[in-house]
C-alpha cells in the first residue's frame, strides 16, 4: 500500500504564529519561487525524504564536515528542504548587502586613515567619537594604516533575517573574519548529489565561482608594484572548529595554508618558511582575530600571530585580508548608526533597514528598555554566537533582575531589540516537515573595483521548535540557499548547474596534530578556540 505523502510530509503543519512562512501563503498553497520545490515534496513518500536525508548526513561524515558538540563529532546538520530565493527578491539583497559593505569601508577609511584628525562622520555629528573609541575592537596600533587598494573588508557576512511582513532586515554585520562559506559550497555539493532531479529542472545559480572571486579580490590587494603576488590563508591550527574551511579555501583557491610559525617577517618583509627556503609572502588572509595576530602589538602570549606583521602592514610591504580593527564596524552599538552612515557616506537610502534597536548607553532609550525588559532582546555590543543575549519573554524573574543591574552597571556593553519573530521554512524534523526559523548570511567579496555577493549564502536554521537564536552553538542547522535566476538575468548567472563543477569539491578532515612542545600545543589549543576568527559561524 502506498504512502498518503501529503498526510505524511505536510501532516499538521502549521505556520508558526506571527511569523512569515516563505514557502506557504496559506495551508496547501505555494508562493510562487517555491512552487517547483512544494510539489516535489508532495509527490515525495516520507520514506523517500527520510532516505535522502540520511544520504546527506552520510556525505558530511564523509567529508569530515563535522563540529564538536559536548565532546563528540557530529555532522553539520544539512536539511533536506531548501530554502528558496526568487530573481527579484535576491536583486534587492545584493544591492542591500553591497551598499551596506560600501558604507562600512567609507567609515572604517575615515577612523583610520585620517591620523590626527576626527573622523568626518564625527565631524558632522552622525556618531559621537567616544562610541568609536570606547569600541573594544578599535585598534589605534592601526591608525595610519591604508591598505594599497584601499580594500579593508575583502570578506563581509552579512546577517539577514526576514521580519513577520516578509521583508529582509539586516540583524548584524560581520567584518572582520566572518565564517560558514564553506558549508555554503559543502551544502550545495551535497544537495546537487542528493537532489539531482532539481538542479536538472529548476534554474539555480551555483555558487563554484566563490573560491576565484576570492582569490581575484586577494590579489588585487597585493601591495603596490607587486606582479605575481603570493597569497596564503593563515589559519589557527588543526584544533580550530572551523580548520576544514581553511583547508577547503586553500586548497580550491590553490595557495598555501599556513600557521603563524610558518612566517617570519625580516626587513619589514613577511616570509614563508619552506624546504626551498624562506618566501616572501604578499597578501595574508587571515582567520585568526586581531588579538592573536601580532604580539608586538595585542597579546604577547600569542603564538598562533606574526612579530612584527603590523610593521610589515604599515611599511606597505604585505596586505592583510581582513583588515586589523574592523571589527569596530561590527561592534552593535556602531551597527545602529548604519542606516545614518551609508546617508553621510553615499547620499543614498538603505536598501535594507536595520533592525530596530534601542542605544542604551543613551539615557532615554534605557528607560524605555528597562520598562519593557520583559518584551525585548538584550544583546552585548561584541557578543557572537548567541553569547550573552537574553529574550526577555523566556527570561526568569532573577534573570530580569540580574539583566537590569548589569544595564544600568555598563549601558555602553549592550542594544536592545524587540522580538522578531525571524520567517520560517518548512524542516524536516522526525520524519514530517515542521515550520523552523531561519536567517540567511549572504557573503560579500570586494576587489577594490567591484563588490560581488554570492548568490545564495549561509541559511542557518533553528531545530527546536520555536526557537529563534539559530546558531550552530545553539543546535542549529543549515539549508542550501537556492537563488533562481531570472530569464532576463546576464550570463553569468545562467553559469552551468553545480553539478560537474561541485565535484572537483574536497572537504579536508583535520590531519592529526604535529608532534610539538606540549605546553606550546596546550597554549594553541586554548588561543584557538578563544579565538572567533576561525569558528563556526556564530
Amino acid at each position: 500500500m502506498s504512502e498518503d505523502v501529503s498526510s505524511s510530509l505536510f501532516d499538521d503543519y502549521r505556520t508558526s504564529g506571527p511569523a512569515w512562512d516563505e514557502m506557504l501563503a496559506a495551508p496547501g498553497v505555494a508562493r510562487a519561487p517555491y512552487k517547483p520545490v512544494h510539489h516535489t515534496l508532495r509527490s515525495m513518500s516520507a520514506t523517500s525524504m527520510r532516505e535522502r536525508a540520511e544520504a546527506l548526513a552520510r556525505t558530511y561524515l564523509d567529508q569530515g564536515v563535522t563540529f564538536d558538540h559536548a565532546g563528540e563529532e557530529r555532522p553539520f546538520p544539512l536539511d533536506a528542504v531548501p530554502r528558496v530565493i526568487s530573481p527579484e527578491e535576491w536583486e534587492t539583497i545584493e544591492s542591500g548587502v553591497a551598499q551596506r559593505v560600501r558604507a562600512l569601508e567609507s567609515f572604517l577609511d575615515d577612523i583610520y586613515s585620517r591620523e590626527g584628525e576626527f573622523p568626518r562622520a564625527v565631524h558632522e555629528g552622525i556618531i559621537p567619537w567616544s562610541l568609536i573609541a570606547t569600541s573594544s575592537h578599535f585598534h589605534r596600533a592601526v591608525a595610519g594604516i591604508r591598505p594599497s587598494n584601499g580594500v579593508r573588508i575583502h570578506v563581509a557576512g552579512i546577517d539577514l533575517i526576514r521580519d513577520e511582513k516578509g521583508a529582509f532586515r539586516v540583524l548584524e554585520d560581520n567584518a572582520r573574519v566572518p565564517s560558514g562559506v564553506s558549508y555554503v559550497i559543502a551544502n550545495r555539493r551535497a544537495m546537487t548529489n542528493v537532489f539531482p532531479e532539481a538542479f536538472a529542472t529548476m534554474r539555480i545559480r551555483p555558487v563554484h565561482e566563490y573560491p576565484q572571486m576570492l582569490l581575484q579580490a586577494l590579489r588585487a590587494a597585493a601591495p603596490d608594484g607587486t606582479s605575481d603576488p603570493t597569497v596564503v590563508v593563515l589559519t589557527p591550527g588543526v584544533h580550530n572548529s572551523a580548520y576544514f574551511e581553511h583547508a577547503l579555501l586553500a586548497r580550491m583557491m590553490g595557495v598555501e595554508l599556513v600557521e603563524g610559525r610558518d612566517l617570519v617577517c625580516r626587513g619589514g618583509q613577511v616570509r614563508m618558511r619552506t624546504t626551498r627556503g624562506e618566501q616572501p609572502v604578499d597578501v595574508i588572509y587571515r582567520r585568526i582575530d586581531d588579538d592573536f595576530l601580532d604580539p608586538v602589538h595585542f597579546r604577547g602570549d600569542s603564538v598562533l600571530g606574526v612579530a612584527g606583521l603590523v610593521s610589515s602592514l604599515r611599511a606597505g610591504r604585505a596586505t592583510l585580508a581582513n583588515a586589523i580593527g574592523n571589527g569596530v564596524a561590527d561592534d552593535k552599538l556602531i551597527y545602529s548608526y548604519l542606516p545614518d552612515l551609508i546617508r553621510f557616506y553615499l547620499d543614498e537610502d538603505p536598501i535594507l533597514p536595520n533592525v530596530d534597536t534601542y542605544r542604551c548607553n543613551e539615557p532615554q532609550a534605557l528607560d524605555v528598555v528597562l520598562g519593557r525588559l520583559e518584551e525585548m532582546v538584550v544583546k552585548p555590543v561584541d557578543g557572537s554566537g548567541g553569547k550573552g543575549l537574553v529574550i526577555g519573554p523566556r527570561a526568569s524573574g532573577a534573570q530580569l533582575d540580574a539583566l537590569r543591574r548589569t544595564l544600568l552597571d555598563d549601558p555602553r556593553g549592550w542594544i536592545a531589540q524587540p522580538v522578531v519573530q525571524l520567517s520560517t521554512v518548512p524542516t524536516l524534523i522526525e520524519g514530517s516537515l515542521r515550520p523552523r526559523h531561519v536567517d540567511l548570511r549572504p557573503f560579500a567579496v570586494n576587489d577594490g573595483d567591484r563588490i560581488r555577493v554570492l548568490p545564495g549564502g549561509l541559511t542557518r536554521v533553528a531545530l527546536p521548535e520555536g526557537e529563534l537564536v539559530v546558531n550552530s552553538s545553539q543546535g542549529g542547522g543549515s539549508k542550501d540557499t537556492w537563488v533562481l535566476a531570472g530569464r532576463g538575468s546576464p550570463a553569468s548567472a545562467r553559469a552551468p548547474i553545480d553539478t560537474l563543477e561541485t565535484r572537483e569539491v574536497v572537504v579536508m578532515s583535520a590531519p592529526t596534530a604535529p608532534r610539538d612542545d606540549g605546553i606550546v600545543t596546550t597554549q594553541q589549543q586554548q588561543q584557538q578556540q578563544s579565538s572567533r576568527g576561525g569558528g563556526l559561524p556564530c
